[in-house]
């Protein structure tokens, strides 16, 4: 009796404490954080963000495979008729991985957001992707690992938008060879800018953010005196103006993945291969042994076509064995000497490079693809991702060779 006296007290002063209200408040999906309340009172969002006992749940169920496989897929590809045929790809392949253009190289967002969506009144999604859930489920059915990626400071279209978040040459945004324009990586508005739509990705239910262009424009230390931009939080910083950059890139990839914590994803970067070369990229902002600290993922570009006559290679387009192989020796290395290293899953070459002229470069196919991932193979990488613009990827290619 005692014993059930006790228990009915306990029982009493359960419900008092946590009032039915409370029940059918958890029983609702929690969709921000910030929002959340108990007890009418707001949280301490801070303390929320760090707590493992909360974690943003989108419904939807991916396993890590063995290791990522994955290739690029652009955000007219991923919404069209094109994306059947790289499933079937995948499906039929050793390939399992899905690098899902979620913000692209323009900095348009890949879909609409709704209009409950922080991001709606940008004006910045597109049509691309119409259903990205339903893309999602689909990817949870065939068991295709979902990665989105997000374009950074590479942005044309908030440059446009926002003139005071990029960089000015005289009363006109500055743009590059190519016509493209970058925002401000000093500025904490354009961190959170991507950290939302990064955000959004990760409720959507992708399993990782991929930051790609986490960095200045190319060239930026014979444009840093001349071009108007803010300083931000960096003005009174006591570095040198190469270290400014490198501290301010740093710390958005810190910034971003503290702030994605709660959504159980993982954070990789892409960088240039050549910035695990170097010291670092003076330039554009690029320390290849600071940002592996703080992502889970660091994904190289090592694409031969892309070098010039590194590692003793005078065309390396025409060797793809050996420069991936002395290549992934340098990136052993470097990764060897942190005490918590990222996975490395570089980005490898499945399209052909005319633009070097001829006799500076080959056509790329399955010999030259399986050729690389060998390479990486051999060097103990099982991880890679294959980039072709167009998404057309070489047939019959062994990916585990």
């Amino acid at each position: 009796m005692k014993k059930t006296a006790l228990l009915s007290r306990f029982l009493l002063l359960a419900a008092i404490a946590f009032p039915l209200s409370a029940h059918a408040a958890n029983e609702k999906k929690v969709d921000d954080f910030a929002e959340r309340t108990y007890a009418f009172e707001q949280l301490d969002t801070q303390l929320l963000h760090s707590s493992s006992l909360y974690r943003y749940d989108s419904g939807l169920a991916f396993q890590y495979p063995d290791a990522v496989r994955g290739i690029y897929v652009t955000g007219h590809s991923a919404g069209g008729a094109k994306f059947e045929k790289l499933l079937h790809l995948i499906e039929s392949t050793e390939l399992n991985a899905m690098v899902i253009d979620i913000k692209d190289d323009l900095g348009n967002i890949t879909y609409k957001p709704t209009e409950d969506s922080p991001l709606f009144e940008l004006g910045i999604g597109k049509p691309y992707i119409k259903d990205p859930r339903q893309m999602l489920e689909t990817m949870e059915e065939k068991e295709v690992y979902p990665i989105a990626r997000i374009v950074v400071f590479k942005d044309s279209v908030l440059a446009e938008k926002r003139p005071d978040l990029s960089f000015m040459d005289g009363n006109e945004v500055w743009a590059n060879g190519r016509g493209e324009s970058f925002v401000n990586p000093f500025l904490k508005e354009v961190w959170d800018h991507n950290v939302d739509i990064a955000i959004e990705a990760a409720k959507m239910g992708f399993k990782e953010i991929q930051f790609d262009y986490v960095r200045f424009p190319e060239g930026f230390e014979k444009r840093h005196e001349v071009l108007n931009y803010s300083m931000g939080e960096y003005k009174d910083s006591d570095l040198d103006p190469v270290q400014r950059r490198v501290e301010a890139v740093t710390d958005f990839v810190a910034y971003a993945r503290e702030k994605l914590k709660p959504y159980d994803v993982d954070v990789s970067v892409d960088i240039f291969g050549y910035s695990a070369t170097l010291p670092e990229a003076p330039g554009i902002g690029q320390n290849f042994s600071k940002i592996s600290e703080n992502v889970d993922v660091i994904s190289s570009m090592i694409y031969p076509s892309h070098w010039t006559s590194y590692f003793g290679i005078a065309k390396p387009d025409l060797e793809p064995y050996r420069l991936v192989n002395e290549y992934a020796k340098v990136e052993n290395a470097k990764l060897g000497e942190l005490e918590n290293k990222p996975t490395s899953r570089p980005w490898l070459q499945d399209f052909s490079a005319p633009w070097l002229g001829a006799g500076n470069y080959l056509r790329y196919g399955k010999k030259e693809v399986e050729a690389q991932i060998k390479a990486l193979n051999e060097n103990g990488i099982d991880e890679f991702l294959l980039w072709n613009a167009g998404n057309s990827y070489t047939e019959g290619v062994d990916y585990t060779p």
